[in-house]
């Protein structure tokens, strides 16, 4: 399949100004009150019309139509396998899996210190089952109920919550939207993630160390509560388990996409539903298609705005451009590193279609870096994760953008010390 390269042509540069002008209303959601979808999917297509039109005009009208199907098939798979990862959380939350474990750590009595740590360890190993943005949610709930009376640790548990969130996404294949997309690609097998855990680890015990020292001491008034789980959870929590399960085995054992595994998994998920509300008890009752309904749509259509906007640069040729530029002239470990240090600012999604699309012939040692760096660099900034800017709103007031920005040194250190830790406990995959 042959790409014109258009980074010189008129098309090529209508396009890179729509897709700037798009970019900053993304960036400008909270000013301007315009979901983020709106912009990402109106660029996609005008880019596309532009490609389309350049195609045309150079008598490649087939080549357009075999490019556009192949991003088509890239987002497809995404698309059904956070479909049914994002039921699955939805209806654990309607069967109050998060309000029970809330109310279990409310009730314990911890000293804050001993609260930062645990609330931050639980993140880091919820985070890589979960999304980094509902572990963040939940978290941030803990936290916000045991430090009413303490603004102070709640802004530092907020920070730890972030950096923890998204670095337990890291090294689980289906723990952040980036390692899926390198998992569905082939990049990396299902076990290759894991030997990103201690790196991921690391960073985010070196900025929790440093804040450890600044949390207050004492204890919080202990608020008991008594919360109990509507008929039912533990089994939605065993049919996730075995959804993930067969997603795997359909990637590993019979060379099919996850994303059919997982639609399986939702079947189970549907047929389970029907047998519990056949019980007498109203809290039995579970409609699976609600939960499909509450879907974050605008997450969703955000995505295919930008993987599509992504790709139309891609077939342009400014990706090919910025793919000599970076990992020609810089060579691989400096490139990963900078590109994860942008997901501070830029959305790490776009960041990493784009280094799949460009494909740089890398080790598999590399191919880990930039997971792990896409992954964990927009800790640095509140603004540079969907957990950073879920807490800002959740905790208004007490976890800032300057709040954040004061230790941004810290996390800062995380990162390096993250990439150091990879570098050498995984040398022998470079």
């Amino acid at each position: 399949m042959t790409a014109l390269n258009l980074t010189t042509h008129w098309a090529g540069i209508a396009a890179l100004v729509v897709f700037c002008a798009a970019y900053g209303l993304v960036i400008l959601e909270e000013t301007t009150g315009m979901r983020k979808s709106a912009p990402a999917m109106v660029s996609a297509g005008l880019i596309w019309v532009l490609i389309g039109a350049a195609y045309t005009l150079a008598g490649q009208p087939e080549a357009v139509h075999l490019h556009a199907v192949q991003v088509i098939a890239d987002y497809g798979e995404l698309f059904l396998f956070l479909l049914v990862a994002i039921t699955y959380v939805n209806t654990l939350e309607e069967r109050r899996a998060f309000e029970v474990l809330r109310a279990a750590l409310v009730g314990r009595g911890l000293t804050y210190r001993q609260l930062f740590v645990l609330t931050g360890g639980l993140a880091f190993f919820l985070s890589a089952v979960l999304d980094n943005l509902t572990t963040a949610l939940v978290m941030g709930a803990v936290v916000l109920a045991l430090g009413r009376d303490n603004p102070r640790f709640v802004g530092l548990a907020c920070i730890s919550l972030v950096v923890a969130a998204n670095a337990g996404g890291a090294f689980s294949p289906f723990g952040d939207i980036t390692t899926l997309m390198v998992w569905q690609k082939g990049k990396l097998g299902f076990a290759a993630f894991f030997a990103l855990f201690v790196p991921s680890l690391v960073n985010w015990l070196v900025p929790a160390a440093c804040l450890y020292v600044a949390v207050p001491v004492g204890q919080p008034v202990p608020h008991p509560e008594r919360v109990f789980a509507k008929p039912g959870m533990w089994g939605v929590v065993a049919l996730f388990a075995l959804t993930i399960a067969t997603a795997v085995g359909f990637k590993n054992f019979l060379n099919l996409p996850p994303a059919m595994g997982m639609m399986l998994g939702l079947g189970y998920l549907q047929v389970y539903a029907y047998f519990l509300s056949r019980g007498a008890d109203e809290d039995m009752v579970l409609d699976s298609f609600a939960q499909v309904q509450r879907v974050e749509w605008d997450t969703l259509l955000f995505f295919f705005g930008i993987i599509f906007a992504v790709g139309g640069l891609g077939v342009l040729g400014y990706l090919a451009w910025a793919s000599e530029a970076l990992y020609g002239g810089l060579g691989a470990t400096a490139a990963n590193v900078i590109i994860g240090a942008l997901s501070a600012v830029v959305d790490n999604i776009p960041l990493m279609f784009a280094v799949l699309t460009m494909d740089p012939a890398m080790s598999e040692g590399q191919w880990l870096l930039i997971t792990l760096t896409a992954g964990v660099g927009g800790s640095i900034l509140s603004i540079g994760s969907a957990a950073g800017v879920a807490l800002m709103g959740q905790a208004r007031g007490v976890y800032t953008f300057g709040s954040h920005l004061k230790w941004s040194w810290a996390v800062g250190l995380g990162y390096v010390a993250s990439i150091g830790a990879h570098l050498w406990i995984n040398a022998a995959l470079f």
